[in-house]
């Protein structure tokens, strides 16, 4: 007879200290099994669930805060400082690292993951099925050309995770038609040249900089295309929420 792998335990006390753990982590985590999320969730500026953030004990991924904690398992992200997470698990502490979404499909699979981690599999199918459901409703109208336009003239391309959602508003995107699939800085000439019909820039910050100047110069007033501003924090994370973002690019004419 085949034996079955003993089932590992839900943790009872995670510490998350990456952005994007955290936020999928306060989605998925049952009560009083999320103990710490990092100081970043709490920035409205980067986070969507700021709000909900406020109500946790905050980290600032330091390994020697995070073990007072006394987690069972800590959640970290592919960027999170290597010393941090290499200490915690010389200390026994059990670190699970996310990579971050690069794609819709690969939010699906972040979700899982996390559900699997925090022993939340059933939460994680439901919010999964909601997000394809929300995912399906998005009818784009017949596709058009794009180009996400940001500070120092950085545009993105279908291989990111904003770009892939630009696509399933039914945007062609402009460096892709360049070869930049994976982003890149875009000449304010060739934006021009190429003449899209929408133009998506991301949060302009309180303290101007000569970065973003380039967003006022007057040539992209002159082209005429819809231009619409997407937060940062929209899309920075792998979340079901972005599902709000491609419907409010979908409706644009």
């Amino acid at each position: 007879m085949a034996q079955t792998a003993p089932e590992v335990p839900a943790p009872k006390r995670v510490v998350s200290m990456n952005l994007c753990t955290d936020q999928l982590a306060m989605l998925l985590a049952g009560p009083g099994q999320l103990v710490s999320v990092s100081a970043l969730s709490a920035d409205p500026l980067v986070s969507l669930m700021a709000d909900q953030a406020r109500g946790y004990p905050l980290n600032h991924a330091h390994a020697e805060e995070i073990y007072l904690l006394k987690p069972d398992l800590v959640l970290a992200g592919s960027y999170t400082a290597r010393s941090s997470t290499e200490m915690l698990r010389r200390l026994g502490i059990r670190v699970e690292t996310l990579p971050p979404a690069n794609s819709l499909s690969e939010i699906s699979a972040g979700i899982a993951v996390m559900g699997a981690l925090l022993g939340r599999e059933a939460e994680a199918r439901a919010v999964n099925d909601s997000f394809t459901a929300d995912l399906a409703a998005i009818t784009p109208p017949a596709r058009r050309l794009g180009a996400s336009y940001d500070a120092n003239g950085y545009s993105v391309g279908r291989e990111t995770l904003s770009g892939d959602v630009m696509r399933k508003a039914g945007l062609e995107l402009v460096p892709d038609r360049l070869g930049l699939h994976y982003g890149g800085p875009l000449a304010l000439e060739a934006l021009v040249m190429a003449a899209p019909g929408v133009v998506v820039t991301g949060t302009r910050y309180d303290n101007p900089s000569r970065a973003e100047e380039i967003l006022d110069h007057p040539a992209l007033a002159r082209l005429g295309a819809s231009r619409i501003a997407i937060p940062d924090r929209d899309w920075i994370c792998g979340l079901p929420q972005i599902t709000r973002a491609a419907a409010e690019l979908a409706r644009l004419p």
